[in-house]
């Protein structure tokens, strides 16, 4: 059992950390978390703040500086002494064994054993449901971690650190994949959480959920801690200004055309005449070990000149139509088409030459960290592009591979040393603006983008958002899937939901708010009066 901590909650002070050989990424950090409050640290990609959290739970060591809790001096080796002091912390990225029950994860490494060193199996599971009944968290406790949502998986990870009674929760980006309404529950949540005398870290990118739950909230950029400063009278664009230091645009099109001049206002929807570039037809696609299919008879169309959303909560086939449509999976039955051509049966690269693809992990598809900006600036280009091969021979020129990753940086505001740096060495939102500058490099008609600013800042989603209507403006048709709402009810001229593998409701751009499409996404209908025969909503079918 972890001691309750008193006092002030965490103190950090005068915190350097310096990645070699000379990435400084906190400059002397001082914050005091108060105890029994609901804190938020925000700041753009490479601010610092993640690294922040790190120190504090034992992920990273500190160059210098010092770590208080409950006015102790203490120093973490591990997350395992981090949680022993009574701060644990819950990943965006969840860290749960799929094929475990909710209680073999919850007890995982801190199982209660007899002097033999056998597991006491009863005792354990009946603690976990005495937490779960306690706190309301609807879990089952035998039920298996892979078959369960997102949000629920997301339950039994605090229910992980409720089971070893921490006291300040880190909370980092927990609200990334879920609805409005999962989000609202977890607010409640925490709220309770709070209330019964724990400490919450908030950290986010959504500046109106920061508003919404914080009592104080720390702005970091470039190493530093720049502003700390209690939750009142505060707005989204107060918040952005100090970020990212300018004025920062919410809302790209709905609200903000009217900011853009004749060249960059994007046109209207484009009209039923104008050929689509992409048709999906009847897409149906099982995966073994599934009891049901995760593609079941799905069709949309994206024309030129408009931009089509994806929501779903993760896991309701996105993921399955995106990789269908980039030829990185077979579907069981139906067509694809790009710009009329059947394209079902294609190869990758021969997809490649009409359309260009974002895709959602920038590290594992989109990119390779340990090559070049310039090896990762002219991927896909290599073959696509003669300007950068030799006439002679099949060899790629340097003096143009260079140039051409030197504008893509000029182009995109890519913050790096050089062509030479290594991907991984950039700031997530950087990372991003390489690939995002990559694929829209290819002039093709159709772009597809996996969740682009998944993780981004609000400065970054800023010029990508600014990026994918540029594109529309060109006569582009953009397939946008998101996991973000706002991002979709912002961009987007067209809704689609997906729930359980099918094309649940399509909402017109201009008509969708973010209850009815949240609806929709837990197959709940898009709600009162917003039916399939509702204006502005069709059965997608």
């Amino acid at each position: 059992m972890s001691t309750k901590i008193s006092g002030p909650g965490v103190r950090m002070s005068s915190v350097v950390k310096v990645y070699p050989p000379d990435v400084l990424a906190l400059d002397n950090v001082d914050i005091c978390i108060s105890p029994g409050s609901i804190h938020s640290i925000i700041g753009e990609n490479g601010a610092g703040k993640s690294t922040l959290m790190k120190v504090l739970y034992g992920i990273t060591q500190a160059n210098a500086g010092h770590i208080e809790v409950g006015g102790k001096p203490v120093r973490f080796a591990s997350p395992r002494q981090a949680v022993r002091a009574g701060i644990g912390m819950v990943h965006q990225e969840l860290m749960l064994i799929p094929s475990y029950t909710v209680w073999e994860n919850v007890v995982l490494g801190a199982e209660p054993v007899t002097y033999l060193g056998r597991v006491k199996g009863e005792a354990a599971l009946a603690r976990v449901g005495e937490i779960i009944e306690r706190w309301g968290l609807k879990l089952d406790c035998s039920a298996i971690v892979g078959d369960l949502s997102i949000s629920a998986q997301q339950k039994v990870e605090i229910l992980k650190l409720l089971y070893r009674d921490v006291q300040v929760l880190i909370m980092d980006e927990p609200t990334a994949v879920l609805t409005p309404q999962e989000t609202a529950e977890l607010f409640v949540r925490l709220r309770a959480l709070n209330s019964d005398g724990r400490t919450i870290i908030f950290i986010s990118h959504r500046l109106s959920e920061v508003l919404d739950i914080s009592d104080e909230i720390t702005v970091m950029r470039r190493g530093r801690r720049v502003m700390t400063t209690p939750n009142r009278g505060l707005s989204r664009a107060d918040l952005a200004r100090a970020m990212v230091g300018r004025d920062v645009v919410f809302s790209a099109v709905r609200e903000g055309d009217a900011a853009l001049d004749s060249s960059q206002r994007p046109p209207q929807p484009s009209p039923p005449t104008v050929p689509p570039c992409l048709e999906v037809r009847g897409l149906s696609m099982t995966v073994r070990g599934r009891g049901r299919p995760v593609l079941d008879d799905v069709s949309l169309e994206v024309r030129g000149g408009e931009i089509v959303g994806i929501a779903g909560v993760e896991g309701n086939g996105q993921f399955e139509l995106v990789q269908a449509i980039t030829g990185a999976v077979k579907p069981d039955s139906g067509s694809i088409l790009m710009s009329g051509q059947d394209v079902t049966g294609a190869s990758v690269m021969s997809r490649r030459r009409l359309m260009c693809s974002v895709p959602q992990d920038r590290k594992l598809a989109g990119g390779a960290g340990a090559m070049s900006l310039v090896d990762n600036s002219i991927m896909t280009h290599h073959r696509l592009r003669p300007s950068l091969s030799s006439k002679l021979t099949p060899l790629l020129l340097p003096r143009a591979c260079r140039d051409f990753c030197a504008r893509l940086i000029a182009e995109y505001s890519v913050v790096a040393s050089g062509p030479d740096a290594a991907l991984s060495q950039l700031s997530g939102g950087n990372q991003q603006k390489v690939i995002v500058g990559r694929e829209f490099s290819h002039d093709v008609d159709l772009v597809l983008l996996d969740n682009p600013t998944r993780g981004l800042d609000v400065g970054s989603s800023e010029f990508i958002h600014a990026q994918i209507l540029k594109k529309r403006s060109e006569g582009k048709g953009c397939l946008l899937v998101s996991a973000d709402l706002d991002e979709l009810l912002s961009l987007c001229d067209r809704i689609i939901v997906m729930y359980e593998g099918r094309v649940a409701a399509e909402f017109a751009g201009s008509e969708a708010d973010r209850d009815s499409v949240g609806r929709a996404m837990l197959g709940l209908g898009p709600g009162p009066g917003r039916g399939p025969e509702s204006e502005g909503v069709t059965s997608g079918r």
